[in-house]
């Protein structure tokens, strides 16, 4: 203990005092009762100022050692209750100037934990929410495999009418496993950092487009347009790993398709923000969202629409590994929306190198 608090001092001061004034008294009056001496002659002075200096001295330091040393426990208990991990830094909290920065210092601590039991719950419901989640999406694949399997050992392999059909369709339930199993464990890898980057410098403008022409079938099936929000006459370089910016581009345009309006439109655009950064627009004027849904949007399995129907296929992975891949680049993702107006989802890329062609 480095230094004892003034508070304690004080408090062992005036013990003292009262205790060497009241005995010294108490020997006054029993000299003067029972001998007929006064107790303050000359011949009784020394001694009597010898005495209470020593009845002093050794009141306040029993006194102050054993305060401070109760205190000292009692306190290295409660925050040991508190917070058993802060053995080595104990010390340095307790002591104090006084008593009211003990009290505060404590405070603080239980404030400390009450913050860390409400992020424990918070991450308790998160995890149930999260394996609920997972059970609903993996349960009506795997009972629709179960059901046409049944179906088929029960007789209908033998009809060639129905087994084809049957079997084509367990077939599509299990690759729905395997594509919500493989984005499962892509994100799993994101989020613990294990999937190395292989950074290129690439044109945006070409990626996008062949984006654009793959998704073209899906998006005519709503009569959407995928487009550029102008003619880009010269390509825009960025430096990021090509494949996994095609997979961001794809989720959020497929995204835009899925939640968009019949004869709709996806936009996208590339403009340079600073001299070294790109960002990428994806717009549309689909069904937009609630503002309420933003801030967990990009959260594993989050539904927008509790209802659980799904009008086109996906994982429910999507913009959580969107989110995961723009992050491992250290860059940032963002997203504006309003219901019936539609959606914006951005993000920033590193302006990359003029890729010649040839």
């Amino acid at each position: 203990m480095a230094k004892t608090p003034r508070k304690i001092n004080r408090f062992s001061l005036i013990l003292s005092l009262s205790i060497t004034v009241f005995v010294v008294c108490l020997n006054a009056l029993l000299l003067f009762f029972y001998t007929d001496k006064n107790p303050f002659s000359k011949a009784n002075t020394v001694p009597l100022i010898f005495s209470v200096i020593a009845i002093f001295s050794i009141c306040f330091i029993i006194f102050n050692y054993r305060i401070e040393n109760y205190i000292y426990k009692k306190t290295k208990q409660l925050y040991q209750d508190l917070m058993p991990n802060l053995d080595g830094e104990l010390n340095d909290i307790l002591i104090t100037d006084d008593m009211d920065s003990l009290l505060n210092n404590v405070k603080k601590v239980a404030l400390k934990r009450s913050v860390e039991i409400d992020s424990l719950k918070d991450q308790a419901a998160f995890r149930r929410e999260f394996l609920g989640n997972v059970a609903h999406e993996l349960k009506t694949p795997l009972f629709t495999v179960q059901g046409y399997i049944l179906t088929l050992l029960d007789g209908a392999l033998k009809d060639k009418n129905v087994n084809k059909k049957y079997l084509t369709r367990a077939s599509k339930g299990v690759e729905r496993l395997i594509y919500i199993v493989k984005d499962l464990d892509l994100l799993t890898n994101l989020e613990k950092g294990n999937t190395e980057l292989e950074m290129f410098h690439f044109d945006i403008i070409d990626l996008t487009q062949s984006i654009f022409d793959m998704l073209e079938m899906q998006a005519s099936k709503s009569s959407i347009n995928l487009e550029f929000d102008k003619k880009y006459e010269e390509p825009i370089s960025v430096y990021a790993d090509r494949e996994r910016v095609q997979q961001v581009l794809t989720n959020l345009i497929m995204n835009s398709i899925k939640y968009g309006k019949m004869k709709g439109t996806t936009e996208v655009s590339i403009q340079p923000i600073y001299e070294n950064k790109v960002i990428i627009r994806i717009r549309d004027n689909g069904e937009g969202i609630e503002e309420e849904h933003l801030p967990r949007l990009f959260e594993r399995f989050y539904r927008v629409d509790k209802s659980g129907n799904r009008r086109m296929g996906g994982s429910g992975l999507g913009l959580a590994i969107v989110k995961h891949i723009i992050e491992a680049h250290g860059e940032q993702i963002f997203v504006e929306s309003q219901p019936e107006i539609g959606s914006e989802f951005s993000f920033t890329l590193d302006k990359g190198e003029v890729v010649a062609t040839a």
